[in-house]
């Protein structure tokens, strides 16, 4: 039996699945979160002739990688995983960093009035607080009314945003930038109870909630 083979089998006990066979891959990727139907990312790694395994589920280990890409994931790597192998964990995140770490940034940028935008980053045992890899600020267009079209927009900025960088992200060449300034950080628990929906309109929604909160968040 080969090391590969080994590797394989282990590999999908951990509830992994490689993407796509390659007869010679360049290096080895870990996915986590979306797949390769949520997001176009997954394919684009493919195609620079690396291989993609991919999992949603808990992991206890990235032995095995060269790179680990996290997109969509839903679950805290503990210290233990960050620390297993030297693969670098990367992270997408529809923020500006530091402003609006953790969960709902999207709701968050608008209700605090903070930057919107995206950054990928390292990941390390905070929330989000890892160096920045690259990020940008994104500035909405008229029509883009609602905090579902505007989520939309910051999903495909990130993803342009990753792809714009794939190589250097891929060879590991690209330089890190410790994130500056204090920011912010929410739970899930701190979305507003009252919270109409991400369908509400922005503007109308923002105003409501003023007057229902009254100052209270």
């Amino acid at each position: 039996m080969t090391f590969d083979k080994r590797l394989t089998e282990s590999l999908q006990t951990q509830n992994m699945r490689l993407v796509k066979v390659l007869s010679a891959p360049a290096g080895r990727v870990l996915f986590l979160g979306y797949n390769e139907f949520d997001t176009p990312i997954i394919n684009a790694i493919v195609e620079k002739n690396h291989e993609v395994w991919h999992t949603d589920q808990k992991i206890s280990t990235t032995q095995g990688f060269d790179l680990v890409i996290s997109f969509g994931y839903r679950h805290i790597l503990r210290r233990d995983v960050i620390s297993s192998s030297n693969a670098p964990i990367v992270n997408l995140h529809i923020s500006y960093l530091p402003y609006n770490r953790g969960a709902h940034p999207n709701f968050w940028s608008f209700f605090d009035g903070t930057p919107s935008g995206v950054s990928i980053h390292l990941i390390d045992e905070g929330v989000d607080t890892g160096a920045v890899v690259v990020q940008r600020y994104v500035n909405f267009l008229k029509q883009e009314k609602t905090f579902a079209q505007t989520y939309t927009r910051l999903v495909r900025e990130i993803e342009s945003l990753f792809v714009e960088n794939l190589d250097a992200i891929l060879t590991k060449s690209f330089e890190v930038t410790p994130q500056r300034g204090k920011g912010t950080y929410h739970k899930l628990s701190d979305l507003p109870v009252e919270f109409s929906g991400w369908d509400a309109d922005i503007s109308t929604e923002l105003a409501r909630l003023d007057r229902v909160l009254g100052g209270r968040t």
